[in-house]
């Protein structure tokens, strides 16, 4: 089974950047579309950003132009940068496949945007 590991979470002013990293068990990684989520206080979690085994992204409307998704097969690693940050993206982010392995969830790294 496969065991996801993120990081990069921290308190940013509004307008600011911030990069996100997921590490990857396994030896299937390569396979995988891999997605970027998202769960804020009182929500669902959301799919915010994806991209297929040969590096296709894909995003939601709410991110697109302003997050990026990339992906390192040979070090088994995800990540997502992110600029213009808003309050709205205020949230615990997660990386699992697309769809998701319902038993890999990790605990997500915090993001938290405000002044």
């Amino acid at each position: 089974q496969v065991q996801f590991v993120e990081s990069g979470g921290a308190l940013v002013q509004p307008g600011g950047s911030l990069r996100l990293s997921c590490a990857a068990s396994g030896t299937i990684f390569r396979l995988l579309t891999m997605g970027w989520f998202r769960q804020a206080p009182g929500n669902q979690r959301e799919l915010v950003a994806r991209i297929d085994r040969g590096g296709t992204p894909d995003y939601a409307d709410s991110v697109k132009g302003r997050f990026t998704i990339s992906r390192d097969n040979a070090k088994n690693t995800l990540s997502l940068e992110m600029s213009s940050l808003e309050p709205e993206d205020t949230a615990v982010y997660y990386c699992n496949s697309s769809p998701p392995f319902g038993g890999s969830w990790g605990k997500g790294t915090q993001v938290i945007v405000s002044s």
